[in-house]
């Protein structure tokens, strides 16, 4: 793990957009049982995907469809967070930064480290806002 005032930074660029962290197990379920759609985040410190991944994330964000929650674990420093995520992650293995969409507590979308690596900031806005459209917005009952 690395010391918190190295990672303190990076937790803030996604909180101050309005990504709540969760620091534990509880905190992901809580964001994950709840009816609707939920973005989860999965922080790193990795210097090159993670520091496209973030700003990417952060102007998906500011479109007008978007997920009904938004959180962030820090993989290497919310272990127990993480590891609780991840569980709901089906068929993907464990990977540093990604981001995952779930429905109901389903998930319904994946962005793996491999594909943020290779992408630019606005490649991965682009990807998020197409899935935001495709997922998150509410159809209303007939």
């Amino acid at each position: 793990m690395y010391p918190e005032m190295m990672v303190v930074p990076m937790r803030q660029e996604l909180t101050s957009a309005g990504i709540a962290e969760a620091r534990t197990a509880a905190d992901v379920e809580k964001a994950v049982s709840e009816k609707g759609t939920v973005m989860v985040v999965v922080n790193s410190i990795c210097g090159c995907a993670a520091g496209r991944m973030r700003p990417g994330v952060r102007a998906a964000i500011q479109g007008s469809v978007r997920p009904d929650r938004m959180i962030s674990v820090f993989a290497g420093q919310d272990m127990e967070a993480t590891e609780a995520a991840r569980s709901h992650f089906t068929g993907y293995p464990p990977s540093s930064p990604s981001i995952a969409i779930l429905r109901d507590g389903e998930l319904v979308y994946m962005m793996e480290r491999r594909q943020i690596e290779p992408s630019g900031p606005a490649d991965i806005a682009a990807a998020l806002t197409q899935a935001f459209e495709k997922f998150c917005v509410r159809t209303e009952a007939k």
